[in-house]
């Protein structure tokens, strides 16, 4: 392997930094999620004369290693957004809309890649894919409409915690499937068992122990008339979650699960302290300077020549895809009535990052092809641009021209 200078290094920093981000400008002028351009910046580079030039052809390892680590603080910061304790506070249609809205799109999305000759794995990968909600682009629709405190949008927004961690088991159970020796009903079972006990584990800690154990600890100082705060020197909180981050991922990774979902469970765990040690303030910049190298690798990893082949099933998975999310997700939802369901239906629609996050899993321990993996990023891609039009068009047909205020819910 030819050693590249830090010359060069720095050249294919900047350059593709710089188009990352003007490319996701670009696509929030005209209503598009950023996300999408820094996946079309590395689309870009990686099908012309660009990767070349800058030298990437001779090595590439350094912005995989810089993919895996934006990712990881990624689902950190998603994690630091969803505390243990709002999961119990999302009610029961909340949770049904998760539940369907995960076993549908899973049952359909494994069914249809065995029924087109794939291998076990390689369907469980794409149907993982399926199961996939990246909420963030709706929560900004029902933000700028101004209807965050209607019904529909908070079912949205709580059977999106249920189906992070949902979606963080499937991928648990999938990873273990995947780089186990056997793939019958037992292993699956024993890979399910172990993966399931680790989530649920890290949340008894998390969301149980360790609040009690504050909660003792306080009351401690208390008694003995110490609480006065004093200044003391101590680990600040950046540096403690980074540990946290870090350390969780290093232990799923042991396990044999993916680092990301011990990342995403340590995020959801130190949400639980966040008045005493708030970081996600300081997590921005460093998730502004490493996501979009998560966002570029996947595009550079993508073949435009292999969508010719593909672009037919592309589609395909692209409409099942937004047919099971809202077929189950509306179900969850049928006894607000036949508007509101259609609303939640479409608004757990886009896959966004999290579908391409699974699929680049899976490529990475080379269990799903090239072509599947464009499939994948053609599907989380297409269902993001379309979700917000159709969240406006379900918004618009419920509250008709009136002022978007929306139903407030005690």
């Amino acid at each position: 392997m030819e050693e590249i200078d830090i010359g060069i290094v720095l050249l294919q920093l900047f350059v593709l930094f710089l188009l990352a981000k003007v490319a996701g400008l670009l696509c929030e002028r005209v209503g598009i999620s950023s996300v999408i351009g820094e996946i079309f910046a590395g689309i870009i580079v990686g099908n012309t004369i660009l990767f070349q030039w800058l030298s990437l052809d001779l090595d590439i390892s350094l912005f995989e290693i810089l993919s895996e680590l934006g990712v990881i603080f990624l689902l950190f910061a998603v994690g630091l957004e969803t505390p243990f304790s709002e999961l119990r506070k999302v009610g029961k249609t909340a949770t049904t809309v998760a539940i369907l809205g995960v076993v549908v799109p899973l049952i359909s999305g494994f069914a249809l890649i065995m029924a087109l000759g794939h291998t076990q794995t390689e369907a469980l990968f794409i149907a993982a894919a399926m199961v996939a909600t990246s909420v963030g682009i709706t929560a900004r629709v029902i933000k700028d409409m101004n209807l965050t405190q209607t019904i529909e949008s908070r079912v949205i927004i709580g059977a999106a915690v249920i189906d992070d961690v949902l979606g963080m088991i499937v991928l648990a159970i999938v990873v273990g499937v995947a780089s186990g020796s056997g793939t019958g009903i037992l292993d699956i079972a024993l890979v399910a068992s172990e993966g399931i006990l680790f989530v649920l584990m890290v949340i008894f800690i998390g969301s149980f122990l360790l609040p009690k154990a504050r909660k003792k600890i306080e009351a401690r100082r208390e008694s003995n008339g110490t609480c006065v705060k004093k200044e003391k020197k101590g680990i600040s909180p950046l540096p403690l979650a980074i540990v946290v981050c870090l350390g969780l991922s290093v232990v799923a990774d042991y396990v044999g699960l993916a680092a990301i979902i011990g990342a995403f469970l340590a995020g959801m765990a130190f949400a639980e302290f966040k008045d005493k040690w708030p970081c996600e303030e300081d997590f921005h910049p460093i998730n502004a300077f490493l996501v979009p190298f998560f966002f570029l690798y996947v595009g550079l990893s993508v073949d435009v020549a292999s969508f010719g082949d593909v672009l037919v099933l592309a589609i395909l998975v692209t409409v099942l895809a937004v047919a099971t999310k809202y077929i189950g997700c509306g179900l969850g939802a049928r006894k607000l009535g036949g508007k509101s369901a259609t609303i939640i239906g479409v608004g757990m629609v886009p896959r966004g990052e999290v579908g391409i996050i699974v699929a680049s899993i899976g490529l990475s321990m080379a269990v799903i092809s090239d072509s599947m993996f464009s499939v994948v990023v053609f599907m989380s891609m297409a269902t993001t641009i379309i979700a917000p039009f159709l969240l406006t068009w379900a918004f618009k047909r419920k509250l008709g021209d009136g002022p978007c205020d929306g139903e407030r819910t005690d």
